[in-house]
């Protein structure tokens, strides 16, 4: 009696796991860069100036004596920008700090000030960064 449950138990146990159903995993996006961008008295600094698509995150210093808008805009005679559109951070105060999150695609654009008051970086974007798949501890 002990040896015909414990059989049926296995059998009911064993008909519960798993399923018949197959999917594929979508890979996860490439992990975001952080992009330093310094707004200075005489100019825009970018670092680095070129890099792959995917998501990246603008950490931008605005070390000029005014408050500034940093805008994202496509390169002029560049194929493609490597923005959709034209991307801007809002105001920054003089010596203040702000974050901002974007993903690029294939191009190139200009870092700049919304006012043109500043000469822009050139920012030039390759193709799609690697996944980030089999990164361990990536968020």
């Amino acid at each position: 009696m002990l040896g015909a449950l414990s059989a049926t138990l296995i059998v009911v146990a064993g008909a519960g796991c798993g399923s018949s159903e197959r999917y594929d995993n979508a890979d996860r996006p490439p992990a975001p860069l952080n992009v330093s961008v310094s707004l200075l008295p005489g100019h825009v600094a970018v670092s680095p100036t070129r890099i792959g698509a995917g998501p990246i995150v603008l950490l931008v210093a605005n070390e000029s004596g005014r408050s500034r808008e940093l805008t994202l805009t496509p390169s002029r005679g560049a194929r493609g920008g490597c923005v959709d559109g034209d991307a801007s951070s809002g105001p920054i105060h003089p010596q203040g700090t702000a974050r901002v999150q974007l993903s690029l695609v294939e191009g190139a654009c200009s870092v700049g000030v919304a006012d043109g008051e500043l000469p822009p970086a050139r920012l030039t974007v390759g193709p799609e960064r690697a996944s980030a798949q089999d990164d361990l501890l990536a968020p």
